[in-house]
């Protein structure tokens, strides 16, 4: 039996038998008490009435070992239960006595004692991420009275019932981890059998938790600076492209996933994590702090495409790639074939198989102008069918206003359809794909595409395919 099991399901009486059976192999080593120096001590118990027994059962021993020499402020139960819990916190920080404190969850995180130097474990968790933030209480240096190691006591044999979660690396709760190692661990098989922190939930979900932090710290900042950032604003909206998810929202969409589907997620978006490097890097010094004051001296400018040091290169690659692809891909093949009838998701799909294969769209933009001295801010739809049919690039904003002139001209619209049609043409030049779904979500709050095809006399769905129509139409 171990000290969660019996203190949960059996009785008070056989609990105290089984404690009673193990202090006497305590008792030989002072320094557990708080005998050396000012070190702490912090014991894990099961339950609040767990608690209470082991600080009788403690102050007995103690009575017992050193008579009148014991001091009974030196242990103390600091639960949710105790009076004046704040205050106990407190003396336990700061002050000699109490040297041991009794617990159950209230100080397994967010308390900062770096005096305790003994953990004892009269508790199983079935959490490795729990039982990393109790053996963190420990872990704090303390020079103050020459710490140099901390020790645990593990009457309950809890290293051994972790044992096989315990050896997963990285621990999730280290500050430092990275989201390379934990997105390593939420993909390790063994994270969705082993135990979580919570009843009826696996290591995974305790990981996936732990990355959804780290990117909504990453996300949520970037999208802040985004209002007065160009650069910012324009590499989020390109995430959002790939992800089909707003990135400030990636957290929560993988949290409703949950762990299986959220790492299919991050399987299908290989670039993940470079992805979030870019973003900090974009987010600038607070993240990667100057490290040098001399004087910054410019002695060559180059723009590297991956395998390729040539703007050319990379472009005769893409072009190479696309030809390739076109009979392996469907949605490829809609985007040469048929673009009128692309989908908003075959178009993420077609980003997506480009971004894991070292294509965006900036740097496509990028090579074109190095290669050509052209500013061409044309789509990726664009830079496909030129690769695959030789197609004039044309800055996308060129096509939008061309389709729309189309549109203009084929009706007498009215001042107010003429307004709607204008914020049309204004998400398109964002959007690349406008279909009522969009259009729906989009104007929501002005009624949506119900109201739209209204004003525009049950010409919406009409308007679209024109639109569509006139878009990817070469100049004659």
């Amino acid at each position: 039996m171990n000290g969660l099991e019996i203190a949960k399901g059996a009785r008070e009486d056989v609990v105290f038998a089984c404690h009673q059976s193990r202090l006497p192999r305590l008792r030989p080593h002072p320094p557990l008490f708080g005998r050396v120096a000012h070190e702490k001590a912090l014991i894990f118990c099961a339950t609040d009435l767990h608690a209470d027994m082991v600080e009788r059962l403690l102050d007995a021993a103690f009575k017992d070992l050193w008579g009148d020499a014991y001091n009974e402020a030196s242990v103390r139960k600091i639960t949710g239960a105790s009076d004046k819990v704040d205050a106990l916190i407190r003396r336990y920080k700061n002050e000699r006595y109490p040297s041991i404190a009794i617990t159950v969850d209230l100080l397994t995180t967010g308390i900062d004692v770096p005096a305790i130097c003994h953990l004892v474990f009269l508790r199983r968790v079935r959490s490795r991420i729990l039982y990393e933030q109790m053996l963190g209480r420990a872990t704090r240096r303390c020079d103050d009275i020459g710490k140099t190691v901390f020790k645990i006591y593990d009457p309950v044999d809890i290293y051994a019932a972790l044992r096989d979660v315990s050896t997963m690396k990285p621990l999730v709760k280290d500050p430092g981890v990275t989201v390379e190692q934990l997105i390593r661990e939420l993909l390790d098989p063994r994270s969705l059998d082993a135990p979580g922190s919570q009843p009826d939930s696996s290591h995974a979900d305790d990981v996936l938790a732990a990355l959804s932090q780290k990117m909504m710290r990453i996300l949520r900042k970037a999208d802040s600076r985004a209002e007065r950032r160009e650069d910012i604003r324009a590499k989020l909206k390109e995430l959002e492209q790939l992800w089909g998810v707003e990135p400030g929202k990636l957290h929560q969409q993988l949290h409703q996933l949950g762990p299986r589907q959220a790492g299919d997620f991050v399987k299908t978006h290989a670039n993940l994590v470079q992805q979030l490097a870019e973003v900090n890097t974009l987010l600038g010094t607070e993240r990667y702090p100057l490290i040098s004051d001399h004087k910054d001296e410019l002695l060559v400018r180059d723009q590297s495409y991956g395998d390729h040091a040539k703007p050319e290169d990379y472009l005769e690659s893409f072009n190479a790639f696309i030809r390739d692809q076109l009979n392996q891909s469907a949605a490829l093949a809609v985007v040469v074939n048929r673009p009128r009838d692309l989908t908003r998701e075959q178009l993420k799909d077609v980003r997506l198989l480009l971004d894991q294969n070292g294509f965006s769209e900036a740097k496509l933009k990028t090579a074109w102008r190095n290669q050509s001295n052209q500013d061409i801010a044309a789509s990726i739809i664009g830079h496909i069918r030129q690769a695959a049919l030789g197609e004039a690039l044309i800055p996308f904003e060129q096509r939008v206003a061309r389709a729309m002139e189309g549109i203009y001209a084929s009706h007498a619209w009215t001042p107010v359809q003429r307004k709607w049609l204008e914020r049309l043409a204004k998400q398109l030049a964002f959007e690349v794909i406008i279909e009522r779904g969009f259009v729906n979500a989009r104007f929501a709050d002005k009624g949506g595409a119900k109201q739209l095809d209204k004003v525009l006399g049950n010409r919406l769905d009409e308007v679209l395919d024109e639109i569509a129509d006139h878009l990817w139409q070469q100049p004659a």
